[in-house]
C-alpha cells in the first residue's frame, strides 16, 4: 500500500513539473484532483503502455529506443481526454512532457522501497 501511495505522489509531482516547465501543459491546482490525475495516468500506464510499448516494437529498435517517448507523450494525451483537471495542447508539449515526466519520476524512482 505504501509502494501505490509513493507511486501517485511520484507521478503528481512529475506531472506538476512538467505543468510548471512546459508550456501547453495545466494541472489544476486542487491537490486532491491532482491526485486523481496522478492514479488515473498510473492505470493508463499500467495497461496502456505495455500494449503500445509492444505493437510499436520495430520502431522502437528503429529508433533505438526514441520512439518510447512518443508511447509516454501518448500516455499524457490519453490522461488529458480522461481527466478534466489536466490538459495537453498537442504533440509537442505531449513530448517535452513526457521528457519531464520521465526524468523526474527517474529522480524520485529511488525512494521507492522494494521491499513493498
Amino acid at each position: 500500500m505504501r509502494n501505490l501511495i509513493l507511486r501517485v505522489v511520484v507521478n503528481g509531482l512529475a506531472l506538476w513539473a512538467a505543468a510548471y516547465f512546459v508550456n501547453g501543459i495545466t494541472l489544476t491546482d486542487d491537490v486532491g484532483q491532482v491526485a486523481l490525475v496522478a492514479l488515473i495516468f498510473g492505470l493508463v500506464n499500467a495497461v496502456l503502455k505495455p500494449i503500445l510499448m509492444l505493437v510499436s516494437f520495430p520502431f522502437l529498435i528503429a529508433t533505438l529506443g526514441l520512439f518510447a517517448l512518443v508511447v509516454n507523450a501518448a500516455m499524457l494525451m490519453i490522461t488529458a481526454r480522461i481527466m478534466d483537471g489536466f490538459a495537453v495542447d498537442g504533440w509537442g508539449a505531449a513530448i517535452f512532457g513526457s521528457i519531464v515526466v520521465s526524468l523526474v519520476t527517474m529522480l524520485l524512482g529511488g525512494l521507492k522501497d522494494d521491499k513493498d
